[in-house]
C-alpha cells in the first residue's frame, strides 16, 4: 500500500484515541521498541527505541542516540477528534424509541453528524479478580443515527444538543440493550463493568475521488493525517551513529477540548519524558535546560485549504492549496507558535527533503483556531513551528484533504527526525542532517 492507502487504513482501525494510542504502540512493537511503565525507572540503552503511553490515550515514542543525548528533534500531533461522548446512564427510553445520551465533545460541525451510520468504540474498566483492567471496545456495526427534521416540519439553524443532536438507538424494544451490546462486543459480563469512556464515531470509511483521484475524505483527518504522518516517518528514520540528538514523536489527546488533562499538551507528559531521557544519561537540570537550547518542536494539526465555494474566507496573500505541499502557520496574536526563527528551521528542513512549502495567514478581520504548539510550550519552552497540511470542512465528520500531502509530510519528518540543531549567542543556528 501506499502512504495514502495506509493512513485511510489507520483511520478505518482507529475510531476513537484510544484506538490511536494502541495501534501506534503496536506499530512501535512491531519495530522492535519497548513499552515503559511511567510508574517504574527502566534503564535506557543506546540506540535502543522506547514509547510511553498516559490514560492509554496520548503516546510518546523516542529513540536514544549512540552517544550522550544533548537535544531532541519533536513532532507533536493529537489523535482525538470532535465527537460526542456517551454518558454512562445513557439509555433514554420511550414506548416508541431508544436514544443515547451523548454530550459534545469539540467543536464540531453540527449538521454534518446528522443521517449518517454511527456506532460506539471507547474504553472500559473492568472488573478483573482483583484488578481493574483497561479493554478498548469497537462496535463493528451500524448501531445509531441521529435523525434530521423534515423542513416541512422546521428549518433548524442552530442544533440544541440536549434535543436536535440526541442519536436514535432502536425501538422500544430495545430497552436496556445499549450497554449489553457493549458488553458483549468487549468479551464481558454488563455488570464487570466499572467505568467507561465512549464516543460516537462515523462509520463511513474513507475513500479517494476527483479525476485523477487526487482528493481524499475520510473521518478523523483532524488531525490523524498528521499523527499518523509523524509515526510513519520516526520508524522510517535513518539513525545517525554519530549524533547526540533525539528523535521524539508525541501524539496526544484532549486537544479539542483545551490540552488541560494529564495526558494533553499542557500536562507534564513531554516534560516528565524528557527529564527521564536526561537523568537516565546521568545529567542533571541544568544539562536538560540546555538540551531544550538544542532542540525544535513541531507542531502538526492541519490548516485550512482555500475553500472552493468561498474563497474569499481566505487571506488575499496566503491561499494554500491542497495537494502543494505542508502549510507553515501563522498568527500574531500567537495562536500558532510559529515566529522566524522556527519558520526558517522548517523551511531549510523542507528544502532538504526536497518537499514544497506553504503558508497560512488567518484573514485579518477572521479569527482562527488555535494548536497544541503553545500548549506545549508552557511545559516545555523551545523553538515550535506551528504546521498542518491543507484540508477542507475541518471538524466535519468527513474532512477532504489532498491525496498526495500525506507522502509529502512524511518525507519532510524523516528528514527532520534525523537532524539536529546548534544554537549560539545572537540568534545565529546550525542545522545538520543525517
Amino acid at each position: 500500500m501506499n502512504y495514502t492507502e495506509q493512513l485511510l487504513d489507520f483511520i478505518r482501525r482507529s475510531p476513537t484515541c484510544y484506538h490511536v494510542c494502541q495501534n501506534m504502540a503496536d506499530m512501535l512493537l512491531s519495530a522492535g521498541y519497548t513499552e515503559i511503565n511511567e510508574a517504574e525507572n527502566l534503564p535506557l540503552q543506546a540506540g535502543a527505541g522506547y514509547f510511553i503511553r498516559r490514560n492509554m490515550s496520548s503516546i510518546i515514542a523516542f529513540r536514544m542516540p549512540p552517544k550522550v543525548p544533548t537535544g531532541f528533534m519533536i513532532c507533536a500531533s493529537h489523535g482525538d477528534s470532535p465527537s460526542f461522548k456517551i454518558k454512562d446512564n445513557a439509555e433514554l427510553a420511550s414506548p416508541l424509541y431508544v436514544r443515547i445520551n451523548a454530550e459534545p465533545y469539540g467543536g464540531m460541525i453540527s449538521s454534518a453528524w446528522l443521517d449518517r451510520p454511527l456506532s460506539a468504540a471507547g474504553k472500559l474498566i473492568v472488573r478483573d479478580s482483583s484488578r481493574m483492567v483497561t479493554k478498548l471496545v469497537n462496535v463493528e456495526k451500524n448501531l445509531l443515527m441521529i435523525p434530521n427534521v423534515a423542513p416541512h416540519m422546521a428549518r433548524i439553524k442552530e442544533y440544541n444538543p440536549a434535543c436536535d443532536l440526541v442519536p436514535l438507538f432502536g425501538d422500544g424494544n430495545a430497552k436496556g440493550r445499549f450497554f449489553e451490546t457493549i458488553a458483549a462486543c468487549a468479551g464481558v459480563h454488563p455488570e464487570d463493568i466499572l467505568s467507561c469512556d465512549l464516543f460516537l464515531y462515523n462509520r463511513e470509511t474513507g475513500f479517494l475521488w476527483g479525476t485523477n483521484e487526487e482528493f481524499l475524505s475520510a473521518p478523523q483527518l483532524d488531525d490523524l493525517q498528521c499523527a499518523y504522518s509523524s509515526m510513519a516517518a520516526f520508524l522510517e528514520s535513518p539513525a545517525n551513529a554519530s549524533s547526540n540528538t533525539v528523535p521524539v514523536c508525541a501524539v496526544f489527546d484532549n486537544e479539542e477540548v483545551g490540552s488541560t488533562t494529564k495526558q494533553g499538551a499542557a500536562s507534564t507528559f513531554l516534560s516528565d519524558t524528557l527529564h527521564r531521557i536526561i537523568y537516565d544519561a546521568g545529567k542533571t537540570e541544568a544539562d536538560y535546560l540546555a538540551s531544550l537550547a538544542r532542540s525544535m518542536m513541531i507542531s502538526a494539526d492541519n490548516a485550512h485549504a482555500v475553500h472552493p465555494n468561498h474563497p474569499e474566507y481566505a487571506d488575499p496573500t496566503h491561499r494554500p492549496e491542497m495537494n502543494r505541499g505542508i502549510v507553515i502557520k501563522h498568527n500574531a496574536a500567537q495562536k500558532y507558535t510559529t515566529d522566524a526563527v522556527s519558520a526558517a528551521l522548517f523551511a531549510e528542513v523542507c528544502k532538504h527533503a526536497e518537499v514544497p512549502v506553504q503558508h497560512f495567514f488567518n484573514r485579518s478581520d477572521m479569527g482562527g483556531g488555535s494548536t497544541l504548539g503553545n500548549i506545549a510550550n508552557t511545559q516545555v519552552s523551545l523553538n515550535t513551528v506551528d504546521i498542518g497540511l491543507a484540508q477542507l470542512a475541518m471538524h466535519s465528520p468527513m474532512e477532504t484533504a489532498g491525496a498526495h500531502d500525506t507522502e509529502y509530510l512524511i518525507r519532510a519528518l524523516r528528514v527532520y527526525y534525523g537532524a539536529s540543531i546548534t544554537a549560539e549567542c545572537g540568534g545565529a543556528y546550525t542545522l545538520t542532517f543525517a
